[in-house]
């Protein structure tokens, strides 16, 4: 019993620190990496210093408690600074590039459906109906449908 102990002493951390990585790929959140990251420096440390004396149970629980709070503070800063998607970016968002762009319909709208072309690409449009050929404004998108406006 003493040397399962004493095994746990050297590696438990490490283990747990694993299995507490292991778990946050397989159940996604951004926090057991952290409580996995402190239990592997806990661990670590506890290795190094030794398990035992005055770096033992109760002291390695009050240092995983510090370096999780302390992993945790560092980690919600660096996520919470990361700058978002540019939105000018046109990444991901084909159609909101498109929009004050000028066409002309490929196909007549009919009963708010129709049809442009831009660039490579046709698009959806709706909008008033209007004759094939007619120019139109995208004023907006919803989804891959452009919605559109008569140019006069």
């Amino acid at each position: 019993m003493d040397a399962l102990f004493e095994t746990l002493v050297d590696y438990g951390w490490w283990i747990a620190g694993l299995v507490l990585l292991i778990l946050e790929v397989v159940l996604p959140g951004v926090y057991l990496v952290f409580f996995g990251i402190a239990a592997l420096i806990v661990g670590t440390n506890a290795f190094f210093l030794g398990g035992t004396g005055w770096f033992g149970w109760p002291q390695q629980v009050i240092a995983f408690v510090v370096v999780s709070a302390v992993c945790l503070y560092l980690g919600r800063r660096w996520y919470g600074t990361r700058p978002e998607i540019d939105e000018a970016s046109p990444i991901n968002r084909r159609t909101s590039r498109l929009i004050g762009r000028e066409a002309r319909l490929s196909e007549a709208i009919v009963d708010g459906r129709g049809r442009i072309a831009i660039e490579d690409s046709w698009w959806s449009v709706s909008g008033p109906d209007l004759p094939q050929g007619a120019r139109v404004r995208v004023t907006g998108a919803d989804g891959a449908v452009l919605a559109v406006e008569p140019l006069e």
